[in-house]
């Protein structure tokens, strides 16, 4: 793609050479003469001056004099620009002659089933669909138009997914929830009998999974961004916005509000409640039935607010050098000669 071309698709201007036709994009340490790349803060702008990129995108106080677009958000825009650079795979529509697909699903002339897919009875798809290669849609189950599933997606019966969600590999819904009674001795298992709900716009990363409530709903929101290897537990309540880091787990119950967001491997116990726009660090851990506050950020096992964790950590570094003076007092205390 052309840099003048590029320009005009992102609705900024651009310097410098526009007929330059951009190959790839890169970083801006590895970028070359025919890649795009972008600079912003401080060690960006200091990475792009020494750069050999073919074309920037910058914000309006990087210095001219080399082929440059400017924009007001440069990480954004080379999203966008990333989007146009590596469009996103076409599928065919139709369904490929080893599928399995049950006579009372309902599936869409627009809608792509791949190799070896099954699709439950009365299952729905959405229009402009995809089904990858080794999905298996159970009866029931309903997934909103322009959603893609990637290969070997488990969807169990009676999900309902919305519009445009992105699952990648592995990615199971509506297993059955750890629920268990204990009668004489031994565990028997508590009946999962709810489902899952996915609202529109979510994408869920490898071998996620989301399990089925025991009664009722487990609830995704709107946009909800979910990492790989993160586990949702049985009636959960992920609130709109809402993005998890990879290997984090939540017990039964917890409820994760608005626009908060949640680190890589973060552990919580039953009925969690994380408010509005909290943020919790990666590998704090939470114990049961606790509120995290909305608005501010934690760490640590037991999580706490960051600058009470961060005390305590100073504290903590400080123990040796305690400890060698306690053991000096305890001399002078046994001989006073000392």
């Amino acid at each position: 793609m052309r840099v003048s071309d590029l320009a005009k698709r992102l609705q900024a201007p651009f310097e410098g050479n526009g007929d330059l036709e951009l190959t790839k994009a890169l970083p801006v340490e590895e970028a070359g003469p025919a890649d795009l790349s972008f600079a912003t803060g401080r060690k960006g702008v200091a990475l792009a001056a020494q750069s050999p990129a073919g074309c920037l995108i910058v914000d309006d106080a990087f210095p001219a004099g080399r082929t440059l677009i400017r924009v007001k958000d440069p990480r954004t825009a080379f999203a966008m620009a990333l989007m146009m650079l590596y469009p996103a795979k076409k599928f065919a529509p139709g369904i490929h002659p080893t599928a399995v697909v049950a006579e009372t699903a309902t599936i869409p002339a627009t809608a792509h089933i791949g190799p070896h897919a099954v699709i439950g009875e009365r299952a729905t798809i959405g229009e402009g669909t995809v089904i990858g290669a080794g999905c298996a849609i159970g009866d029931d189950a309903s997934i909103g138009p322009n959603s893609l599933l990637h290969p070997r997606v488990t969807i169990y019966d009676r999900v309902t997914i919305g519009a445009r969600a992105i699952l990648h590999s592995g990615v199971v819904l509506g297993a059955d929830g750890f629920g268990f009674v204990k009668v004489a001795g031994t565990y028997q298992k508590f009946p999962q009998v709810g489902t899952v709900e996915l609202g529109d716009d979510c994408e869920i990363g490898a071998n996620s999974t989301v399990d089925r409530a025991a009664l009722g709903v487990t609830k995704l929101g709107n946009g909800v961004k979910l990492d790989n290897m993160v586990h949702i537990g049985h009636n959960c309540q992920i609130h709109d916005h809402v993005v998890i880091a990879a290997q984090t787990g939540m017990s039964g119950g917890c409820i994760i509000e608005a626009n908060a967001i949640i680190g890589g491997q973060v552990g919580m116990g039953d009925k969690v409640r994380v408010e509005s726009g909290a943020v919790l660090g990666s590998g704090s851990g939470v114990l049961t039935s606790k509120i995290v506050r909305g608005g501010e950020t934690y760490w640590g096992t037991p999580a706490r607010p960051l600058k009470e964790y961060l005390k305590q950590l100073a504290h903590m570094a400080n123990l040796p050098e305690l400890a060698a003076r306690v053991k000096e007092l305890e001399k002078r205390a046994e001989d006073p000669s000392i």
